[in-house]
């Protein structure tokens, strides 16, 4: 029998909108896991467990359906964090006085429609025109120890961009003394004694060649802001796109795209809770794919 016709008896819920209400609220759990109305057409086994917490704290509200997820970005879920697909344009965290949305409110919504009333906790951020994985933590302890293993270079952070002309060699480490300049808002490379500097790191390679430009990857080693552009651009492979480090004259003929070619493609870390080793990667979103087909030709 379907698990919403079992739900529906006169004994049990006794109609299909309670048990769709009842769902939607999260209020159904089948063997210990709860049920959204995309397990409805389930169909149960001899000594599955059906429950219905009628009084559930926080059930007042629809719970957030897995479609309500995935247009959000979400591509790990659990008690301790949130990891997101960010799109190109969302702020992760929102500016002072700017009122523009960010992910960071879009993941709060999304916790107060569980009935979580905490919001959610800032680990790291990438910038607002770059796309891919960002990570939020549900609870201060998950914030800490993961902003611990940042802190401790630890995660993995592997980026793509399309830069113009061909890093040479096609593989290598790009090593810089960086200080923020807080009136231009830009990081600028300074003195590598400089004490008011801090050192940033990146191992880059060549993964395509496309005319005027290459695909790049690059991993972290260091996470300042705006460090893959900064350096990208002091070694005269500004980014496609790019808006803020264009200094400096350009010989090849301009690509159109509208934000600079970057996007976070696999971020990896030990889970804050249990220690155990998590890795996630987000796809090309469409602009960039769009991008690299324009440039191969096609």
């Amino acid at each position: 029998m379907r698990l919403d016709k079992f739900l529906a008896a006169v004994e049990r819920l006794g109609s299909r909108g309670k048990v769709t209400a009842a769902l939607d609220h999260g209020k159904v759990f089948l063997n210990g896991v709860e049920a959204s109305r995309a397990d409805a057409g389930s169909l149960l086994h001899k000594g599955d467990s059906v429950r219905v917490w009628m009084d559930r704290p926080g059930s007042a509200k629809k719970r957030p359906s897995a479609a309500h997820a995935a247009a959000l970005g979400i591509v790990y879920e659990d008690d301790s964090l949130i990891v997101l697909n960010k799109p190109a344009g969302l702020l992760t965290v929102p500016l002072a006085r700017s009122g523009d949305p960010s992910a960071y409110d879009q993941v709060a919504d999304y916790l107060r429609a569980q009935g979580r009333r905490r919001p959610p906790h800032v680990v790291h951020r990438i910038d607002r025109d770059t796309s891919g994985l960002v990570v939020f933590a549900k609870n201060e302890r998950a914030q800490e120890e993961l902003k611990d293993q940042f802190r401790r270079r630890e995660p993995e952070r592997v980026y793509w961009a399309v830069v113009y002309g061909r890093p040479d060699p096609p593989q290598g480490t790009w090593r810089d003394r960086l200080i923020w300049d807080q009136d231009a808002l830009i990081q600028r490379r300074t003195h590598p004694d400089d004490p008011s500097g801090a050192d940033a790191v990146s191992l880059y390679r060549v993964i395509e060649t496309l005319g005027d430009a290459s695909l790049v990857e690059v991993r972290l080693e260091t996470g300042k802001r705006n460090q893959i552009r900064i350096q990208a651009r002091l070694r005269g492979h500004t980014l496609v796109g790019e808006r803020r480090y264009t200094f400096g004259p350009d010989s090849l003929r301009p690509i159109e795209f509208a934000r600079q070619a970057l996007h976070a493609r696999a971020l990896a870390f030990a889970h804050p809770a249990t220690g155990r080793p998590l890795r996630f990667e987000a796809p090309l979103p469409a602009d960039l794919a769009e991008l690299l087909t324009r440039l191969r030709g096609g």
